[in-house]
């Protein structure tokens, strides 16, 4: 399987998002992009297997150097194939050379794949956020991806 990754575009997210069965509420073309709008610094990656998109991840500026990776999935299908690892390296990479100091993701208990993914890819767990069902709570995760300019904090 050849996986290639591409800067993508709102519906491109839209439709992946549609055929996620975990999301019961897929997110419409329209809030995605009032999230992800062009001044909001914003990065959106599609995942190709054989020419067929397969995942996404996209996210925008929290601050000047910090990133907020808000969205992102596989279709089951493609799921364990290296995708989302593809995916997730690939915006660490594109961050990097954008200047971010470090990335944010939140996650949840029901993700178990995406929770080890972020946690063997060097991301620390740094908050619990409330959510109306307290045994799922968003989990934040936070890496470090480059070290803080002299002078600045994190």
């Amino acid at each position: 399987m050849e996986i290639r990754i591409e800067r993508g575009d709102i519906d491109g997210i839209a439709a992946l998002e549609a055929r996620i069965p975990e999301f019961s509420c897929p997110k419409r073309a329209a809030t995605l992009a009032e999230r992800l709008r062009a001044d909001s610094g914003a990065l959106i990656l599609i995942a190709f297997a054989d020419g067929q998109p397969v995942g996404y991840k996209a996210g925008y500026a929290l601050e000047t150097r910090r990133f907020y990776s808000w969205v992102g999935a596989v279709l089951p299908a493609y799921r364990r194939h290296g995708i989302a690892l593809a995916l997730l390296r690939e915006q660490e990479r594109r961050l990097r050379e954008a200047g971010y100091a470090n990335v944010r993701v939140k996650s949840r208990n029901g993700f178990p794949g995406m929770l080890r993914l972020l946690i063997g890819e060097g991301y620390r767990i740094v908050a619990l956020e409330a959510v109306p069902s307290p045994q799922d709570p968003k989990i934040v995760f936070e890496k470090l991806l480059a070290p803080p300019s002299p002078g600045e904090t994190e």
